[in-house]
Formats: structure tokens, sequence, C-alpha cells
């Protein structure tokens, strides 16, 4: 602990005076005036300099006679701490398959406000609990699928109100209706490649009728489990010399998106989804369109959102561009298979963002 005089020159009492959010949980100080100590950002006025003592922790506070502040609470855990705990409690909340809550059931439960909830789950994991329900919602209705569950025993499991949810949202997730996700390719012969490319790894999938699946990502035994999800009953197999020469083609086509490729695609999708894919893969390279721009185009005005989730659940990358869609205001939203990429492309493509 510096001598009283050692005070201004130390580097914590600038983040004392300055509330710095950064020491909030670095040490504490003492006020032998009042007894008592405080976090670094405590909403109190600062006391004079002479009259503060610095601690490593609440601990050596305590052991020196000071106690607590009841505004700052400077002896509970972290922040840090106490916000991964709640996000933890309230994961749990939302994940159980028993008696889901909701998010504003789970935020009274926690007794905190929603909007606290709201907040932290999005600095916490990057979604808001809603969509993260749904998300687990939807992963077990695609279990209960791949179980041998049928379409309706699955949807009712899994806690959809209604068939329509249930459709969009496997649709949504997969690219497929339910009922084609249950049967996963039964019967059908997939042959499937993974190579490096510009982007990470690509996998390219076809079935006799054409190619079914290119999909994007850093691990390529992640690729295979992925087309394995989305084709859990048809046979995988490896490519042969034949096959590695139509996913050369493919991932020059990814490298370069701007060449002409002309392949035949084997296209599994609700007819809304289906409508949307055909209007992205007429939009020229180096052209973008925004999400309501692309819901005029195929006679749908209002739909932005729904075209948005046919976006996001397209499983051909590239062919099918759906990296050309940003949002209004120009800037890029969310891509399957990373922002990043889809930056690249637009990039490679010369198109304006």
């Amino acid at each position: 602990m510096p001598a009283p005089l050692d005070i201004v020159a130390d580097p914590r009492w600038r983040a004392v005076v300055e509330r710095d959010p950064a020491a909030a949980d670095a040490f504490v100080y003492a006020v032998v005036t009042t007894g008592i100590y405080c976090r670094p950002t405590c909403a109190a006025r600062p006391p004079r300099p002479e009259n503060v003592r610095l601690y490593a922790d609440a601990a050596a506070a305590e052991r020196a006679g000071f106690r607590a502040c009841k505004r700052c609470r400077p002896a509970d855990a972290p922040a840090s701490e106490r916000r991964a705990a709640l996000v933890a409690r309230a994961c749990a909340m939302l994940s159980d398959e028993d008696d889901p809550l909701d998010a504003a059931a789970v935020a009274a439960t926690l007794g905190v406000s929603l909007g606290h909830l709201h907040r932290i789950f999005k600095e916490s994991l990057g979604v808001t609990p809603g969509a993260y329900a749904r998300a687990r919602r939807s992963q077990r209705a695609l279990r209960g699928l791949a179980s041998g569950e049928s379409v309706t025993r699955a949807m009712h499991e899994a806690g959809f109100s209604s068939s329509s949810r249930f459709h969009d949202a496997v649709a949504r997730r997969l690219g497929v209706k339910p009922k084609a996700f249950a049967k996963g390719g039964q019967g059908e012969t997939i042959r499937f490649a993974v190579g490096p490319c510009s982007l990470g790894h690509a996998l390219i999938a076809a079935t006799a009728k054409g190619v079914c699946a290119i999909l994007l990502g850093d691990d390529p035994q992640t690729l295979v489990d992925d087309l394995r999800s989305m084709f859990s009953q048809a046979e995988l197999v490896g490519a042969d010399a034949a096959f590695e020469e139509l996913a050369a083609v493919v991932i020059a086509h990814i490298d370069d998106p701007r060449a002409p490729l002309a392949l035949p695609l084997d296209i599994r999708g609700a007819a809304f989804q289906e409508r949307v894919w055909k209007a992205l893969r007429a939009i020229p390279p180096g052209e973008t369109r925004s999400y309501a721009e692309l819901a005029a185009t195929i006679g749908a005005p209002g739909s932005a959102r729904a075209v948005a989730r046919a976006c996001a659940s397209n499983c051909l990358a590239v062919v099918t561009p759906c990296h050309r869609v940003i949002r209004a205001d120009g800037g890029l939203s969310g891509y399957r298979w990373g922002v990043e990429r889809k930056a690249a492309l637009l990039a490679r493509e010369g198109a304006k963002v």
C-alpha cells in the first residue's frame, strides 16, 4: 500500500478519480475518515487523496478494519462473474425441455428487468434471449426428427405453438421442409468433396440431379457433419476423380465469383425460399440489393424479414449469391458463413458497399 503522500502519483488513484470501468474489479480503495472501502467505479464523491488507502482486494481492506460500501458492494463477486452466472442461469431456464420460460418470465425469476437481461445476453452471447430460445427449440425439433419422430410429435415435443412457426423454423435453419429433413435424403446417394479455398474450406455435394450443397467453413470435419445433419438418411460417398473435377470448378468460382458458372442444381426449399433464391441468382456480380429491394423483385413487398430468413437458409454458397444482399443503409448484415467471407466476396466482385 502506498504511503498517503504517494497516492496521487499512483495510477490507481487516477482510476478512482475517473471511475475507470476497466479497473472496476482490479483493486479497492478505503477512506480512513468513513471506515468504508469501495470499488474504483463507485458513484460516491471521490475522497481527499490523503484520506485514501489502496488495497488489492476486499479481504485485505476488511483485515485492515474497513467495511464494504453498500452502494458499490465491493465484497461481491466481480461484475463479469455475476453477469456470466446470470446468463448461465437464464440459458438453463430458456433451455429447460420440460418447462422452458420465455424471456420476460426468466427476467422476473432472476429479479432483473427485461431490458437488462437483453443487454447482458447480447453482450455475452451475441444474441437476444428470444433468439437463443428459438434456436434451442429448433435444435430440439431437429433432434426429434433425426431420431425418427413424426413431424407432428417433433413439433409438439419441441414446444412449438403452431405448425407454421415450426415449419418456418426448420426451413430457415436447414433450407428444407420438416418432412424432407425427417426423410433425411433416404434412398439417395450423395457424393461430396471438401477442399481448401481462399475462404477457408469448401464442401461441395451433389445428388444424381445436381449440386445440392456448397458449404463454407474453417474445419473440414465440421462441414461434413453439417452435410450429414442435412441428409441424415442418405448414403454419403467420397468423391471420385470425375466429381473432384466438378469440385475444383466450384472452388475456382468461389475464388473468382465474377466468372460465369453453369451447374445443374438440386434445390430443396419451401416455395417462398425458392423464389428468393432464384432472384438471388439473377443479381449480377458486382451489384447488391437490399432485402426490401429483393422482396419487391419477387412481388412480395413488405416481406424483407422473410427474405432475410430465406437468404440465411441458403445452402448453396456463392452459386446462389446471398452475399450480394445488404442492409438498406449499405451495411453488411449477417451471413451464414460469416460476415468476413461476405465482405471478401463482395470485394472480389468490385461491389460498392
